[in-house]
């Protein structure tokens, strides 16, 4: 049986907060899905070990103009990929007009979709629960789960001189926007605080942009110079086993707080300005949100008030 599941939101933590739902599709079919999500959503580089996940087939649908699946023609030409594949079956996460024709031009026999034009107000992880529980009779309360070989685990204790007698802990520095990145003076105080505690090492993951780097380097140009690796060189694929050797992981609303959480690493979300289901989804996730905040969602702006402290002591408690 051939089955395509559509994913089309932009970035790596929305592809992996929807793994429990496909892969609960595939367990119902006893059969591999295939994905179709964008290019962004980086799947190729941390879903290669997934057994329910055949094809990853690339939405190239961006704002630019000559982007293969924009428009019209664009449409037409995802029709023509789809149509190769002979899907069975298709389940659509989103509610578009547009990927419900285009199923049904592909000649897919059977379509799921969330209800059409009913995009406001969607419940990031009730509505595919809901989807699924409604058109499969599965309810999913699992968490998503990434895997890495065991090899690539053990090769980087070695190679990045990973010593268990001390605690590995994953900074995710970086963000999708300036008012999700935590200032380098809050990670200071509390690389300040933990080194006095524990003996550490930290592992600084973040992306190429200029903002990420002058926290990366505030960073690495302080004093715990020799405690950090920085991580920034290499791919999400090649990240994955050092995350996996950390004892906890502390990162911002980003893709690696995602990702960790999903490799079943304790990870301490720190909330500044994005709702709050983005970093208590799953059970391995720990938020914390600003000083003086009830409610942290877009356009809290609470960067500069995230607590060293709370970090601290959040870690202690999973430490414990």
């Amino acid at each position: 049986m051939k089955i395509l599941t559509i994913q089309n939101r932009m970035g790596i933590g929305d592809t992996v907060l929807f793994l429990p739902y496909i892969k609960a599709i595939s367990e119902k079919f006893n059969s591999p899905v295939d994905i179709l999500v964008k290019e962004s959503s980086k799947a190729d580089q941390y879903l290669y070990n997934a057994s329910y996940i055949d094809n990853i087939i690339t939405l190239d649908r961006t704002k630019k103009y000559k982007s293969k699946h924009n428009g019209l023609f664009g449409s037409i030409r995802l029709i023509q990929d789809l149509k190769k594949y002979n899907f069975d079956k298709i389940f659509i996460f989103n509610s578009s007009l547009r990927f419900n024709i285009i199923a049904r031009l592909s000649g897919v026999k059977e379509i799921y979709q969330y209800p059409l034009f009913k995009k406001k107000k969607q419940h990031i992880t009730n509505t595919p629960r809901k989807f699924i529980k409604e058109n499969l009779g599965i309810d999913i309360h699992e968490d998503p789960k990434i895997k890495v070989d065991k090899e690539l685990i053990e090769k980087c204790v070695s190679k990045y001189n990973i010593d268990k007698n001390e605690t590995n802990i994953l900074l995710g520095i970086g963000g999708s926007g300036p008012t999700k990145r935590i200032p380098a003076e809050i990670f200071l105080k509390f690389m300040e605080k933990v080194s006095k505690f524990k003996k550490c090492k930290f592992f600084l993951a973040t992306g190429k942009i200029n903002e990420e780097q002058t926290i990366l380097n505030k960073i690495i140009n302080s004093k715990f110079n020799n405690k950090c690796i920085r991580l920034d060189h290499l791919s999400i694929k090649e990240t994955l086993p050092i995350i996996k050797n950390c004892d906890v992981a502390i990162c911002n609303d980003s893709s690696f707080s995602h990702l960790s959480a999903a490799l079943e690493i304790k990870t301490i979300t720190l909330m500044a300005d994005t709702p709050l289901i983005y970093g208590n989804y799953n059970s391995n996730m720990v938020p914390i949100i600003p000083d003086n905040v009830e409610i942290v969602t877009h356009g809290t702006l609470g960067k500069d008030r995230i607590n060293p402290d709370q970090i601290f002591d959040k870690l202690k408690e999973i430490l414990s």
